[in-house]
């Protein structure tokens, strides 16, 4: 099925009279401040997207849970009144454009479960190893190159990259390339044409591996999506690359902006990175904190009304697109006693970091091994790293959809 082009219908409906979104941060330390003032005052209010269109911010923990949850909320990108703030290509098959994050109810659980068996606390556990020596190898790389790095550049992102490429069997030569075509799709400052032509040129690469895999099978996702598929006789290529896309999207930019926040973090913090060092038992509970905090992906849980949806004293009309800002949420002072403190002992369990309801991460349990064996291994094996310039110097990620900053120079 070929699907038109979203974005360009709701953009006909132009708006200035409500406040402009996204709503830059000010500190690599800080969510938007402006996002307290919402829960406070409007919780549930309309904004004016970058692109013209209108949608509803939620801002309030309890609000954004009893919406993700509700049987009449859509995540197709391509209805109308979607506010996904990325262009997408036209004329290309929607299994193949926005897999199964852009469908719900049976349609979407049947692909998810498709990849479930990749994700499960077990699964996870077995790639531990390999994870610690892909970390152990990146780090002593970074420590062999000098006394001062880009700790993004050298550590940050070729961890989570490699390990992404490894679990879905795509080369790691090639991963400049996605780093670079992924950047331009999430950049608020990218040009239509070029969004569409790196999303076009990212699924033209996909469609070469996808190839090699069908004729020589794999044992790593990609290849086990195939051969699952075809011994079941549902074999759909277009599913198989909208699956690859969205994992090798999601490997390449959400660890890499965790894991260079989270280290200003707890360097900006040095009592409790010392109880860290000092038990290594907390880690796990600090990753929760550390995600909880940064939320840097405040914006995933975007969606559509199918029908009026009353949320508290507000009716959401259907087809109206709707934000649930994940960051708001975690600092709602309702559920966390002084949210805006950085707290490793704190109890985060209700955190809204990988959204929530059916289109919860499913990478998740990754994310938080991933986080884990780095933060455990790069303050145990460089006790004087520090940053080389002030955080508040850090030049911080507004222009891109998912938050982090764009350098990270550290000396040891």
């Amino acid at each position: 099925m070929h699907v038109p082009h979203a974005t360009d219908s709701a953009a006909q409906s132009m708006h200035t009279e409500f406040p402009e979104f996204p709503m830059p941060r000010s500190c690599p330390m800080r969510i938007p401040e402006k996002y307290a003032q919402l829960r406070a005052e409007a919780p549930i209010s309309k904004v004016t997207l970058q692109h013209g269109s209108t949608a509803w911010l939620l801002t309030r923990q309890e609000d954004i849970r009893e919406f993700l949850v509700h049987p009449q909320v859509g995540t197709d990108r391509l209805l109308p009144g979607s506010p996904l703030q990325v262009r997408l290509p036209v004329g290309v098959p929607k299994e193949r454009l926005v897999g199964m994050v852009g469908m719900d109810g049976p349609e979407h659980l049947a692909r998810r479960r498709l990849v479930l068996p990749e994700f499960t606390v077990k699964r996870i556990r077995q790639m531990r190893p390999r994870v610690q020596e892909i970390v152990d190898a990146c780090l002593a790389s970074t420590l062999d190159a000098g006394r001062t790095a880009d700790l993004i550049e050298a550590f940050a992102a070729p961890v989570p990259s490699m390990i992404a490429c490894e679990l879905l069997g795509v080369p790691y030569e090639d991963s400049a390339f996605f780093l670079a075509k992924t950047a331009v799709i999430l950049s608020r400052n990218a040009t239509r044409p070029e969004q569409e032509n790196a999303y076009a040129a990212l699924l033209d690469y996909l469609e070469v591996v996808v190839s090699d895999k069908e004729r020589e099978p794999s044992d790593d996702l990609i290849g086990r999506l195939i051969g699952n598929l075809r011994a079941s006789g549902s074999y759909d290529r277009d599913l198989v690359l909208g699956m690859a896309r969205l994992l090798l999207v999601a490997g390449h930019e959400a660890t890499p902006n965790m894991i260079a926040l989270g280290t200003v973090g707890l360097l900006e913090h040095p009592d409790q990175l010392a109880e860290l060092r000092a038990d290594p038992g907390l880690v796990p509970q600090a990753v929760e904190e550390l995600l909880r905090y940064f939320s840097i992906s405040d914006q995933a849980t975007f969606r559509v009304a199918l029908s009026d949806i009353k949320i508290g004293d507000v009716t959401i009309r259907e087809g109206d697109g709707v934000l649930g800002l994940n960051a708001s949420a975690n600092w709602d002072s309702e559920f966390y006693e002084n949210p805006e403190v950085l707290d490793i002992h704190r109890d985060v369990g209700r955190h809204l970091a990988f959204g929530y309801g059916p289109h919860q991460c499913i990478g998740q349990n990754l994310v938080r091994m991933n986080l884990e064996v780095v933060f455990s291994t790069l303050f145990a094996r460089v006790p004087g790293l520090r940053l080389a310039v002030p955080a508040a110097e850090l030049p911080l990620k507004n222009d891109q959809i998912v938050y982090g900053v764009h350098e990270l120079p550290v000396t040891w």
